[in-house]
């Protein structure tokens, strides 16, 4: 394992959710001790090559699945990440469907997020620094399109759009609660995708 150098760069990042650990494929891969003002990232980060480009993989909840959502250090994690000249993040997170169209297996690509957690910091500005950022439209529509185009190249059953509503955690929602949100139109429900793109935005990355 070696710590963060100058020539340490990636142009992607990818955070793994729950069962993506590393990425298949990946070669010449370094492991990255990478220190942030924040603290310590989830995990040390995965820098390698795949098809010719740079990559950077964190596993959200550290390999072996040893941090819960409420846990993670999602400041650190996306600064981790920006440190190494990452632009774009492609973000993977294990959901519960809340829609029946939507099966077990199936991609989804939500464009829309409800946040409804409670302990998070959320913003890398405090501090006397106060700062407002669009967020009506939270997720990269470039980078969307290129997951949607390489979902259906792969024959994957691909959703495109629809919400994503973030729960604290770690307790699954009750039923009342799953009324609830389906009446509010959510398309699955999660417990990591925010903070993290709040503060991707902030960090001006293109996430999805």
């Amino acid at each position: 394992m070696t710590r963060q150098g100058n020539r340490a760069r990636a142009d992607i990042g990818i955070i793994g959710g729950s069962g993506l650990y590393d990425v298949e494929g990946l070669r010449k891969v370094k492991e990255l001790s990478v220190k942030t003002p924040f603290g310590a990232p989830s995990d040390t980060v995965l820098l390698g090559e795949l098809d010719g480009i740079r990559i950077a993989f964190l596993s959200r909840h550290g390999r072996g699945h040893r941090v819960n959502p409420s846990e993670i250090n999602y400041r650190a994690n996306i600064y981790a990440l920006k440190s190494l000249g990452v632009r774009r993040v492609i973000s993977v997170s294990a959901v519960g469907s809340m829609k029946e169209s939507i099966k077990p297996g199936d991609v989804v690509l939500p464009d829309q997020f409800i946040d409804l957690t409670k302990r998070r910091v959320s913003t890398f500005f405090e501090g006397g620094i106060v700062a407002h950022v669009a967020f009506g439209d939270p997720v990269c529509a470039s980078l969307g399109a290129a997951l949607l185009d390489a979902a259906h190249t792969v024959g994957a059953t691909v959703h495109r759009g629809g919400v994503y509503i973030c729960i604290e955690g770690p307790q699954f929602s009750t039923k009342g609660e799953s009324r609830l949100y389906r009446q509010w139109g959510a398309s699955v429900i999660g417990m990591t995708n925010l903070p993290e793109a709040k503060l991707a935005r902030e960090a001006e990355l293109c996430y999805a």
